[in-house]
């Protein structure tokens, strides 16, 4: 292990500024740097690795994304679909407009459907109650689970605006979790295992942490008052009342390089194909007009922390992935896709560059600057030292 995305990596170890982390960068012909240094546990033993298993968290929309469309292709699905149909409980959708002077929500219908484009573009009105203070009020009076909760109640959520007037970030993947079960028959896990994770010889990779993922899973961490990490207590639901198709995938940067690769690929790697190569050209074009994405808010500090987007970068969304607009001072060329998860992990895929990256560690909240600064740190070493400018 050596290079700069390597240096960089060790060099945030060495300093203590995070417990452990991978990255690992690829192009259209293989893995060209992988770099892990630290442990997965602060004060344990076991050594960071690229088949260490993380909590994907949203970077499990993307692969859910993926499943929807493969159904879309097999001409299950359309993204004109109006999804209460096949999921009774989105066919009466309420609209959220306060609290009247009681405390109670004021609820109203939805004036249009919610279609199958608006779960795969978060313009379904949906929100988190980590986003949204409504939403978090609401969750609390109506005293309903939160979303990692694992409870299907934790979904019965109203929207805070019509189905495709803007753009927030919410359960709508969740959701589209729902409608893939409702047309493949299938769970979740199964079809995802089945279609995508199982295709791509993803083997670490799965809907919560079996005894072989939870042998080798990295824990969560997050920082005192001093500013030093600890790990802290977190483990998915051990018996989830539902699959989370916005935040239930468990796997290893390895892994997920071999996703991002595919995608990199038009939808094949290795002679397999998962997406036909104008399924993923339609899935990596701006969905949403002029409406603004990317921004998300956050009313609950240690859950995640607000991260500015670049001065003069507008970003839209495809179906599944976060576009920038414009190219980035990182390197990353206009057009390209990326998301991230809330503890801290991070990919972005550069079709005209022709690379793309992937960066974990497990440290609540989302955004942790000395996480964030290094997901960002091997990004820019990855465009100097695989793709020099000239």
């Amino acid at each position: 292990m050596s290079g700069p995305v390597a240096a960089l990596v060790q060099g945030a170890v060495a300093s203590g500024a995070v417990p452990g982390a991978v990255a690992m960068i690829g192009d259209s012909e293989g893995v060209i740097a992988e770099a892990a240094a630290g442990v997965c546990a602060s004060g344990g033993a076991a050594a960071m690795r690229a088949d260490t298993v993380f909590w994907l968290a949203s970077m499990t929309k993307p692969v859910v994304s993926v499943a929807a469309m493969q159904l879309v292709e097999r001409g299950k699905l359309s993204l004109t679909t109006e999804v209460g149909s096949l999921v009774p409980r989105l066919a009466a959708p309420q609209v959220l407009e306060g609290f009247d002077a009681a405390g109670r929500p004021r609820l109203r219908p939805a004036r249009r459907p919610i279609t199958l484009h608006h779960l795969l573009t978060h313009t379904s009105g949906f929100a988190y109650d980590f986003g949204n203070a409504d939403i978090l009020r609401y969750v609390r009076e109506q005293n309903l689970p939160r979303g990692t909760s694992g409870k299907r109640a934790a979904l019965d959520l109203p929207l805070v605006f019509d189905p495709g007037e803007r753009w927030e970030y919410g359960i709508s993947t969740d959701w589209l979790g729902q409608v893939i079960e409702a047309v493949s028959g299938q769970s979740l896990d199964a079809f995802v295992a089945e279609n995508v994770t199982g295709p791509l010889a993803m083997s670490d990779t799965g809907f919560g942490l079996d005894p072989a993922r939870a042998a080798r899973a990295a824990a969560m961490h997050a920082r005192g008052r001093d500013g030093a990490l600890a790990v802290v207590a977190m483990a998915p639901p051990p018996a989830p009342e539902y699959q989370a198709g916005g935040h239930g995938l468990y796997g290893s940067p390895r892994d997920y390089l071999r996703f991002t690769r595919a995608l990199l690929r038009g939808g094949e790697l290795e002679g397999t194909r998962i997406l036909k190569a104008e399924t993923l050209a339609l899935m990596a074009r701006n969905q949403i007009g002029d409406l603004a994405a990317g921004q998300v808010r956050s009313v609950i500090p240690e859950m995640a922390l607000e991260i500015a987007p670049p001065p003069g970068i507008a970003f839209g969304w495809g179906l599944g992935f976060l576009i920038n607009r414009q190219a980035l001072p990182t390197g990353r060329a206009a057009g390209s896709l990326s998301w991230s998860g809330v503890a801290n992990t991070y990919f972005w895929i550069d079709p005209a560059r022709n690379l793309t990256g992937v960066t974990m560690m497990q440290i609540m909240p989302f955004g942790d600057p000395a996480a964030l600064n290094l997901a960002i740190g091997v990004e820019v070493a990855a465009y100097q030292s695989c793709r020099p400018q000239g």
